[in-house]
């Protein structure tokens, strides 16, 4: 019996240790800044991971395939929300070309289409003319495309994204939000692979 008994105590000793070593991998402030407030999400019950990130922004052309990857691993009480960042000027513009195509349901076609076209074509999508040259090869009406550009849905979703970057308090792109709660940047991870290891502990965390 006090073989068994110490057995057990060294096991609950070493999980503990465990658990701690785990707790203590990230730490606010080092690795992620934890929000004063907590920004809205999109799906209440499940847990929000958000990315910021701009079109015209070549890290977040270099993260998209990596992301792309990592978020088909999600579990299913969690989800991943892509938020253009609304800081002014022609961040502004690809932010409300994002949320144009997204109205006209045309992400799925166009997402990574519109990045190749900025980043590898050198086009500068800076207005509507040479956003509809570009997406009618994809299919998409252009006066279709410009009712929808300056519909009252579009206007609603680029003031929900405008609160959202201020509510973030990030000061460029590509960062992560999890759960509206903690904000994960480049600069603080070292790594776009690093930023996602953060993103699965703090979603982690945010379990019940």
């Amino acid at each position: 019996m006090r073989t068994l008994l110490t057995i057990g105590l060294v096991w609950l000793l070493g999980s503990l240790s465990l658990v701690q070593a785990q707790t203590s991998q990230y730490q606010a402030g080092v690795h992620y800044v934890e929000l004063p407030s907590a920004a809205p999400t999109q799906e209440p019950g499940k847990i929000e991971v958000a990315e910021l990130f701009s079109y015209g922004c070549g890290h977040c052309f270099t993260f998209e395939p990596i992301i792309g990857q990592w978020k088909q691993g999600l579990a299913d009480d969690a989800y991943f929300r892509p938020v253009p960042a609304f800081f002014g000027g022609a961040w502004d513009t690809l932010g409300q070309l994002f949320y144009t195509l997204e109205s006209m349901d045309k992400l799925d076609e166009t997402h990574a289409a519109v990045f190749q076209a900025i980043h590898n074509q050198g086009q500068r999508l800076t207005d509507v003319s040479a956003m509809t040259k570009l997406l009618g090869q994809y299919g998409i009406d252009e006066d279709e495309f410009r009712k929808t550009w300056d519909s009252a849905g579009v206007t609603l979703k680029i003031n929900q994204a405008k609160r959202l970057t201020r509510a973030y308090r990030a000061t460029g792109v590509p960062t992560l939000i999890v759960n509206g709660k903690y904000r994960i940047e480049g600069s603080m991870a070292g790594s776009f692979e690093e930023m996602l290891k953060i993103a699965d502990y703090l979603v982690e965390q945010e379990r019940p």
